[in-house]
């Protein structure tokens, strides 16, 4: 092993590279950023600035260079010299592997890549996101998928070496996190989202297509009628806020867009479900936060759920509607139920990998590649 003193004395330098588009991603690299700063591991996080204020690398102990998340020329250029003098890149995401392998182009630095989610796309952009991935896979010395089907998908796709990557649900940094005083529901809250006497039923997530925002709008007819109502609450933001908002005001729907927040500890805190409707997560962390918060889920099956959740949430056929609405109204009559999923909700991310264990294995991936090899 290549010696990693606490005390800054390795002279292993990484340069960890991001799309800055994932929240998931980028809290994994906040955490890995820590965790190798601590361990004397020289750190450069290329990521686009508003990630950095975001994530606050720079405060993990990294150098931050801005590098914006497009592919083109200057974004590469950016990006090659900030991995000049590198030992190892480490890169997090489709876009931002195919970036560092455009970047590395004729340099013999080892590159790892973690994939975190399947990319999503249609029609001809599905086709290139295809080329990406082979392209990405084939030139990798190592492929972390953060589940089963993302390492099997890098094998298939061309990987010479595909593992499954132990990936932590980072502890809240100070002030982020819900209010741990609060063992009741917080009244405040509730009443500000409209759900005081009524069931609150949370989602998280962009709005894209693939979230399954449009199946979750079918699903909350099976609950509007019921008295009191629950009200559904959607965290985040994305291209498609315009038409599920023409939705929820066509049709009348129990349902509300509250935008970003900064609060998603405490919505959860507040809920009395967390709601997973769509696949656009290999490794949710909505359902790693509600299983920690105790919180009972639905999800769709689809994606690294069933491995991520086993039998500690509800869950339902991908794209049906009909089932998600039927499990909800299910859950909600039935407390019993609801508690069982809590006691195996929070047995259940006792068994997900610590932040340390996390570290420890990215750094003896870093080693073995790394390592001077031996004269024969």
């Amino acid at each position: 092993m290549s010696s990693h003193s606490p005390h800054g004395q390795s002279s292993l330098r990484t340069v960890q590279v991001l799309g800055g588009g994932n929240a998931g991603s980028s809290a994994h690299v906040r955490s890995l950023t820590a965790g190798l700063v601590a361990r004397g591991v020289r750190v450069t996080v290329c990521a686009p600035a508003e990630a950095d204020d975001t994530y606050d690398f720079t405060g993990a102990g990294a150098e931050h260079v801005h590098v914006p998340r497009s592919s083109d020329p200057g974004s590469v250029a950016a990006l090659r010299a900030a991995c000049t003098n590198a030992d190892l890149v480490h890169a997090h995401g489709l876009h931002a592997s195919f970036r560092a392998v455009l970047a590395l182009g004729g340099r013999s630095t080892p590159l790892v890549v973690t994939w975190h989610n399947r990319a999503h796309a249609e029609g001809a952009r599905a086709h290139l996101l295809r080329l990406l991935e082979r392209r990405v896979a084939r030139t990798a010395a190592v492929v972390l998928g953060t589940t089963s089907d993302l390492v099997d998908r890098a094998r298939r796709t061309g990987a010479r070496d595909a593992r499954l990557a132990a990936v932590a649900l980072p502890r809240p940094r100070p002030g982020e996190g819900p209010h741990e005083e609060c063992e009741q529901p917080l009244p405040k809250l509730r009443a500000e989202l409209g759900a005081i006497g009524r069931p609150l039923l949370v989602a998280v997530g962009s709005l894209d297509r693939h979230r399954g925002y449009d199946l979750l709008l079918d699903a909350s007819h099976a609950w509007r009628e019921r008295d009191p109502a629950p009200v559904v609450v959607i965290a985040g933001e994305g291209p498609h806020r315009a038409a599920l908002g023409r939705r929820i005001e066509d049709e009348g729907l129990p349902v509300r867009l509250v935008g970003l927040r900064d609060d998603v500890g405490d919505l959860l805190a507040a809920a009395d479900l967390a709601l997973l409707p769509g696949g656009g997560e290999s490794r949710s962390v909505l359902a790693q936060e509600a299983l920690h918060a105790r919180v009972p889920l639905v999800a769709a099956l689809s994606g690294g759920v069933r491995e991520l959740v086993g039998d500690a949430a509800e869950l339902v056929p991908p794209g049906d509607a009909t089932a998600f609405g039927a499990a909800v109204v299910r859950l909600l009559g039935d407390p019993e139920r609801a508690e069982r999923l809590r006691e195996a909700g929070a047995r259940q991310a006792a068994t997900w990998p610590t932040e340390d264990e996390t570290v420890a294995q990215v750094l003896s991936v870093y080693d073995e590649l790394t390592q001077p090899r031996p004269m024969i």
